[in-house]
């Protein structure tokens, strides 16, 4: 199912249940979108491109990239308040483009170097797995990741991949081609979503099995 995005150039996406929370490095806005009706709900200026969103508890983090040099940091928003400037993480090596969340820790995903990556609220990192291909989507669903990989972001060829980490030797699968160039994971229960970011659509499509 593809549906038309709120805004051009959707990047980032996450799920809590209820809606969509979806990030665009055009208007460098987050929108809370309906998923039934696909209507805006709400629409926040971020503190730059946001890169990757995740759902924590009833709140967010959002990898926004901020100044002309693009620096990466992980920003709190909470729905209804808005963006928190004072907690705000910094990427690992001010790099990462996607978010996940397992209900204990915060995951970033380094699309060039292939690697997710654990981040503690001090900004202290851990290398959780090493996947063959650059990510460039992420969502924690049961026991372990599924990705958004690529070898070539110039092609189409894409993957819904899984990773299940298992301390050193992480088990790695690719589950099913894509077909475009898409752009973040969302999970809500059911189905899983996906950005086809430069036809400026929103895509849903089933859990393989």
């Amino acid at each position: 199912m593809r549906r038309p995005s709120p805004a051009p150039r959707p990047q980032s996406l996450a799920s809590d249940g209820s809606y969509l929370w979806m990030g665009s490095i055009e208007t460098e806005r987050i929108y809370a979108i309906d998923p039934v009706h696909w209507t805006v709900r709400e629409e926040i200026p971020a503190p730059g491109k946001p890169w990757g969103i995740t759902c924590v508890g009833s709140e967010l983090r959002v990898i926004c990239g901020e100044t002309d040099e693009d620096h990466r940091i992980v920003r709190r928003y909470v729905p209804g308040h808005g963006f928190k400037s004072h907690d705000g993480i910094p990427c690992p090596d001010d790099t990462g483009s996607q978010l996940s969340f397992d209900g204990r820790r915060l995951y970033v995903s380094q699309w060039y170097n292939k690697r997710i990556v654990a981040l503690a609220e001090d900004g202290s990192a851990e290398t959780i797995a090493t996947v063959p291909h650059g990510i460039c989507g992420q969502v924690f669903v049961d026991d372990g990741f599924y990705l958004v990989t690529t070898d070539d972001e110039e092609s189409d060829d894409y993957w819904l991949t899984r990773v299940v980490p298992n301390g050193g030797a992480a088990h790695v699968e690719d589950l099913v081609r894509i077909g475009f160039p898409a752009r973040a994971l969302a999970f809500d229960g059911e189905r899983f979503w996906t950005n086809h970011r430069e036809r400026h659509e929103i895509v849903a499509f089933a859990k393989p099995g």
